[in-house]
């Protein structure tokens, strides 16, 4: 069995496509195909169902799939490994954190890892908490940041940020001249939240709840900026973490306190219990939390 025909099914099987896995293996269609069907006939299986639309693993594909990600894994493993051997002279870390936190705090923190450690290749992903947290779980990232909490069972956790979050209005909403609001206050607002597979999608929404009303969800988007923009002509109200106070540049946006209580952000660094953590990520780790201290 070569290891690219592994690889290849793998990609396919992981997106049900073979022009996604193209796309993202920067090779032609016909070339995974072949490389695929190869794999195949070397195995004298059926791997896929191509008989619908969008293509499915068969019984025995199943079984491939989950033992060839146990293989791939077990090789990055000892490719680690030996990175590791020259003392962090090289390496790679791949991160997955959503766009508000990367945004806030990571272009200064990899600036002052990378002046220590230049050699080691750090590659982020932007996604919502939500996936970052699947994605570490699946091993297909070395590290993520999220919104607190998550399981406990399932990850190692390093705190990273802890502050509280702020109600961001128009400055001619009648809010803007409050020294602080209280969530349920927020009753008859219309909200400009980020969409479900953020974290402060489902927090916020739990937040209204609690504070006894379901909140009118005016747009979602992915962008924070956009969401400010969209504060900034006065179509609806937010709620950012503090930090984002610092940020914003619209002069015709007002961040007030929330108070009755507050409503804390946590952010913590997630790793899959029981994966191995190389060097270069260990390190990572502990530049993050020297960094937070300076």
């Amino acid at each position: 069995m070569d290891l690219r025909q592994l690889t290849y099914f793998i990609e396919v099987a992981k997106y049900k496509s073979f022009t996604k896995a193209s796309q993202t293996l920067h090779l032609s269609q016909p070339t995974i195909s072949k490389m695929v069907k190869g794999l195949e006939d070397e195995l004298g299986i059926e791997l896929f169902d191509r008989s619908a639309r969008q293509i499915e693993l068969t019984d025995t594909g199943e079984i491939v799939y989950e033992k060839g990600k146990v293989i791939l894994e077990s090789l990055n493993k000892l490719s680690t490994d030996l990175y590791d051997l020259t003392n962090l002279n090289k390496g790679k870390i791949h991160i997955g954190i959503p766009p508000v936190i990367g945004f806030l705090f990571f272009p200064r923190i990899i600036k002052f890892f990378n002046d220590m450690y230049p050699n080691i290749n750090i590659r982020m992903s932007e996604f919502g908490a939500n996936r970052v947290e699947e994605e570490v779980k699946d091993g297909l990232l070395d590290l993520g940041v999220v919104v607190l909490p998550v399981d406990q069972e399932e990850f190692e956790i390093v705190p990273f940020v802890c502050e509280d979050m702020m109600l961001f209005v128009h400055s001619s909403h009648p809010f803007s001249e409050k020294k602080q609001v209280e969530m349920k206050d927020l009753k008859k607002e219309s909200f400009i939240l980020f969409r479900e597979d953020f974290a402060l999608h489902d927090r916020i929404i739990q937040e209204c709840v609690m504070a006894g009303f379901q909140p009118n969800i005016a747009y979602e988007s992915s962008q924070w900026d956009f969401i400010s923009g969209m504060i900034a002509e006065n179509l609806g109200v937010s709620i950012f973490p503090h930090s984002i106070s610092k940020k914003i540049e619209h002069i015709g946006i007002k961040a007030i306190p929330i108070v009755n209580p507050s409503v804390p952000w946590r952010l913590g660094i997630i790793l899959k219990k029981g994966r191995y953590v190389s060097h270069a990520t260990r390190e990572f780790i502990k530049n993050i939390t020297q960094f937070q201290k300076h």
